[in-house]
C-alpha cells in the first residue's frame, strides 16, 4: 500500500470512558501511523471533557460530539460519512471497547497489499479474541461461499460474507460505492447488513485477516439469547428482529427462509430455555417481526 494514503480510525462511544482512553492509546501506539476520529453519542460521564483535551494535546484525535445518541448505527453512520467526505483513504471501524494489537492496522494494510488494492476487495477484517484469548463469539465472521485462493489462504487472508463493526477496513471507495451503515437501525444487525450488502449483494470479495488481532474488552464471552437475556435488554431484540427482517428480505427466498428459520428457534429457545416471562418474550420476538414487514429505510449516499 501507498504509505501516503491516509487512514481515519473512526471509534462510536457513549458513556465507556475508560475503555474509549484504552482503545484510543492504542490506536495512537499502532506501528502504521492513522488519525482517529470518535463520534460521542451524547456520553454523560465526562468523556467529551476529556475528548476536548485530548485533541488539543494531539492533532491525530479529532471528535464530535451527537446532540442526541443515535445508537451503533447512527454513531457509525456518522463517522465513516466525515471519514470519507473528508478524504481519508481508508476507513477503519470499531466501537470503544475493541482494543487492537500494535500491528493490527499493519496487518490489515499488507493484506490490501497482497489484494492489489482497494479496487480488488471490499473490506478486510481483523480476528477478534476476547479478553482470555479466546475467538470472541460475537465478532466471529461468517465464511464465504466462495473458495479463497490457496495463495491467500496460506497467507492468513480467507474470504468471508460478514462481519461485524469490531476491526473492519474500508477503503473509501466501497462507501462511496455502497453508502452508509442504516441510520434507522440504532442498535444490532447495521453491521451484518452493511457487510452482506458489500459482499453478498453486491458481490465484493472480503477477508478476515488471521495477523491482524483485537481484543473486544466485553463482560463476557458469549452470544445474545433473547431466551436467557435479561428483560432490561428485550428492546435490544425487538428492534434486531426488525432489523433482520430487511436485511434477509434483500436477499429473496433463501433470505427470507433463512430469517424465518431463525426466528423459529428463538421462539423454540423461549419455549424450552426461559426460566421466565416466557409470553413477554414471544411478544417481543412477534412484534419485531410484524415490525420488520413494515420497515423499509433509506441508504444514505456520500455525494
Amino acid at each position: 500500500m501507498d504509505s501516503s494514503k491516509k487512514v481515519a480510525a473512526v471509534v462510536v462511544t457513549r458513556d465507556r470512558l475508560a475503555l474509549l482512553q484504552e482503545c484510543v492509546a492504542r490506536l495512537l501506539a499502532q506501528t502504521r501511523p492513522c488519525d482517529v476520529l470518535v463520534i460521542d453519542n451524547a456520553s454523560v460521564d465526562g468523556t467529551d471533557r476529556w475528548l476536548a483535551q485530548c485533541a488539543a494535546a494531539e492533532p491525530r484525535v479529532r471528535y464530535r460530539r451527537l446532540a442526541n445518541n443515535t445508537g451503533g448505527a447512527g454513531g457509525f453512520n456518522s463517522g465513516m460519512r466525515w471519514a470519507v467526505e473528508g478524504g481519508w483513504d481508508y476507513v477503519w471501524l470499531m466501537d470503544d471497547d475493541c482494543m487492537p494489537s500494535p500491528d493490527a492496522l499493519e496487518k490489515l494494510l499488507d493484506a490490501d497489499g497482497l489484494l492489489g488494492g482497494p479496487d480488488h476487495y471490499g473490506f478486510v477484517s481483523s480476528l477478534v479474541l476476547w479478553t482470555d484469548g479466546n475467538p470472541c463469539v460475537m465478532n466471529r465472521q461468517r465464511p464465504s461461499r466462495e473458495q479463497t485462493p490457496p495463495a491467500l489462504a496460506d497467507s492468513g487472508v480467507v474470504r468471508v460474507d460478514q462481519a461485524t463493526f469490531v476491526s473492519l477496513l474500508f477503503p473509501a471507495a466501497t462507501v462511496r460505492t455502497f453508502g452508509l451503515p442504516i441510520r434507522e437501525y440504532f442498535i444490532w444487525g447495521d453491521d451484518i447488513e452493511y457487510t452482506r450488502r458489500v459482499a453478498v449483494r453486491g458481490g465484493r470479495a472480503c477477508y478476515l485477516v488471521r495477523d491482524s488481532v483485537v481484543t473486544h474488552a466485553m463482560a463476557r464471552n458469549g452470544g445474545s439469547n433473547v431466551a436467557t437475556d435479561g428483560l432490561a435488554r428485550l428492546e435490544r431484540y425487538r428492534i434486531s428482529f426488525r432489523n433482520e427482517s430487511y436485511t434477509y428480505r434483500q436477499e429473496g427466498l433463501r433470505g427470507v427462509v433463512h430469517y424465518l428459520a431463525r426466528c423459529a428457534r428463538s421462539a423454540w429457545w423461549i419455549l424450552t430455555r426461559a426460566r421466565n416471562h416466557r409470553l413477554w418474550r414471544l411478544w417481543t420476538l412477534a412484534k419485531g417481526m410484524a415490525q420488520g414487514l413494515v420497515f423499509r429505510p433509506k441508504i444514505e449516499y456520500i455525494r
